[in-house]
């Protein structure tokens, strides 16, 4: 592979399935995005790693419990490898903004945590791509290269946007940009 990260680093709900603002709360209510898991695979076809950094605070608020996430979870993974791909990680905040904790996106402790699990040098120039400005933040805040998909949330996200932000219709999309830009 060329000199591009070889990680996409990708929000869940919003991005892979589709977000509801009563929360994804059972494995029933994960549902992806048509075209978000062969988008998973093709970025792994091509090398990239793929992981996932996703605020949960319906943990925190109690409406599901971390073994219901670990459900959704196995159902998200088993549907990625059903398409042919595979998640280097999953990484999540269980808390509530007002908890004023170190890991909930745009802060920065998942990222880096992912950082030593994957032995990255660096997220400088990684792919974060997402539907909220906390998933724009987060890139910012790492030096990372922040993505924003017109799914979820993404419509409301980009009046809001950075100038300058790479906007796309869907991860499948976002992913053809990347795959196509380094030549794969």
């Amino acid at each position: 592979m060329s000199g591009h990260p070889d990680i996409v680093i990708l929000d869940r709900d919003g991005v892979i399935n589709y977000d509801s603002d009563a929360y994804i709360r059972t494995p029933e209510d994960w549902q992806p995005i048509p075209g978000s898991l062969e988008a998973i695979a093709r970025l792994c076809s091509a090398g990239y790693r793929v992981a996932v950094v996703s605020n949960q605070s319906g943990i925190g608020r109690g409406l599901l419990d971390r073994e219901t996430l670990g459900r959704i979870h196995a159902k998200m993974i088993a549907a990625v490898e059903t398409a042919g791909g595979h998640l280097s990680g999953i990484y999540f905040c269980p808390h509530t903004p007002d908890d004023d904790c170190d890991c909930r996106k745009p802060r920065t402790a998942l990222l880096r945590q992912l950082q030593a699990d994957l032995a990255l040098t660096t997220l400088r120039g990684v792919p974060v791509i997402g539907d909220k400005l906390a998933d724009l933040d987060l890139a910012a805040a790492a030096g990372a290269r922040g993505l924003l998909v017109l799914t979820g949330k993404g419509p409301d996200t980009a009046m809001l946007a950075p100038i300058g932000t790479e906007i796309y219709a869907d991860l499948a999309a976002a992913a053809d940009d990347l795959l196509r830009e380094n030549g794969e």
